[in-house]
């Protein structure tokens, strides 16, 4: 932020504490599940990428009805507040789980929430913020939605050491802050008054095919975009695996989400900020390699400085891509499509994480760690060549 920038506004932190109390929540569990399915329920790679994959692609489809219902609704905080409580009531089936088919279930109903509340929480950010600030406040927003992501693998360490690795025990403890976020969504966020123009506006369905030509080839470029690079990164369950087959004791496996996130964190808000301010594609770019150099230390190696390096690499790409990836969409969508755009850009990103995480789990269990990693480098490459050799149509 510039000397002479207003500050963001209040509603931006509380949706940003928001966000930090549910990560709390969802990464004290996530951080241990994909070792608790594996050394205790007796699940393969394959299932691991399978639940993974299904629940992260549910929450990215199901943000297209929700964007869309939160647009001809003309609101955004209700649909918000019921997403977090789905999560919240979620949380208590992981301790309960007994076969892969319940974590199954449980992850659904989490992402479930996730994919209400997801696009209508950006458009709401996008509502609320200057569009001169709207890299920074997702920048913010997701920064401290990260500060949560590495506080609940920290909190998850303590508790296992402290209760013997009792997996259930703490997946308990995890209603905690799930039920705090939702307490401060609904005192601390106030959703601003919908403009004249929109309210007189008669409610239309949210899909029909006069609406979706209102979006113009600036934002479905960015749609594809995010796609590829989606197919690029699956989900970060195989970090944990990873080096726990290197060695890491269990209590010690939620170390790679903190690790990753302390450096996501870190870098989202500056790098929002830069977002505002250099090429889009530059920065992008620049997130590209550094995945690209994250596969490749952890196809190399499990344990030890190299894969501590490429977790920490990850981590910056995430920084680089995610909150700018997300500023582009509210840049080419018009105002009062923002939900429905947001929707779709995730349907786009949900297949392709389905994708990702099945296709690298069957290459776990059929060549390895190593292709994992190995065939997402490669497909990060793909994506940076398409993007040097694609110019983007400008926005309508």
């Amino acid at each position: 932020m510039t000397p002479n920038s207003p500050p963001l506004p209040c509603a931006i932190w509380a949706l940003g504490f928001t966000s930090l109390l549910m990560d709390v929540s969802s990464e004290m569990i996530h951080a241990l599940l994909p070792v608790f399915l594996v050394t205790t329920l007796g699940a393969s790679a394959l299932v691991v990428g399978l639940i993974d994959g299904a629940a992260e692609a549910l929450a990215l489809v199901v943000k297209v009805f929700s964007g869309a219902l939160s647009d001809a609704m003309g609101r955004r905080k209700p649909l918000a507040v019921l997403g977090y409580g789905l999560g919240a009531l979620s949380k208590p089936l992981f301790a309960l789980a007994g076969a892969p088919g319940w974590v199954l279930g449980a992850r659904l109903m989490d992402r479930l929430g996730k994919g209400i509340r997801g696009a209508p929480r950006d458009a709401l950010v996008a509502d609320i913020t200057p569009p001169t600030q709207r890299g920074a406040a997702f920048g913010l927003r997701q920064s401290l939605d990260t500060v949560g992501a590495f506080l609940g693998p920290l909190l998850a360490i303590a508790l296992m050491l402290l209760w013997a690795n009792d997996f259930r025990a703490v997946f308990a403890v995890a209603v905690v802050p799930a039920l705090l976020s939702v307490a401060v969504l609904v005192w601390g966020v106030q959703e601003p008054d919908r403009p004249a123009a929109a309210a007189s506006t008669p409610s239309q369905p949210p899909w029909n095919r006069e609406r979706l030509a209102q979006l113009p080839a600036a934002y479905w470029w960015v749609v594809g975009l995010g796609a590829v690079f989606t197919l690029a990164r699956f989900s970060e369950a195989f970090l944990v695996l990873r080096v726990q087959q290197g060695g890491l004791g269990l209590a010690w496996t939620p170390l790679v989400l903190v690790a990753m996130n302390v450096v996501y964190a870190l870098g989202a808000y500056p790098l929002g900020w830069l977002a505002d301010r250099v090429s889009h594609d530059r920065l992008l770019l620049a997130g590209l390699g550094l995945l690209v150099a994250a596969d490749l230390a952890l196809a190399h190696s499990g344990s030890g400085p190299i894969a501590w390096a490429g977790i920490a690499l990850w981590g910056a790409h995430l920084a680089a891509t995610q909150g700018l990836l997300a500023a582009m969409v509210a840049h080419t969508a018009p105002p009062d499509l923002r939900g429905t755009a947001y929707g779709l850009y995730n349907l786009a990103s949900g297949g392709a994480m389905l994708v990702a995480s099945v296709l690298a789990g069957w290459l776990w269990d059929q060549h390895g760690a190593s292709a994992t990693f190995i065939a997402g480098a490669v497909f990060a490459c793909a994506a940076g060549l398409g993007l040097l050799l694609r110019r983007p149509p400008t926005a309508d």
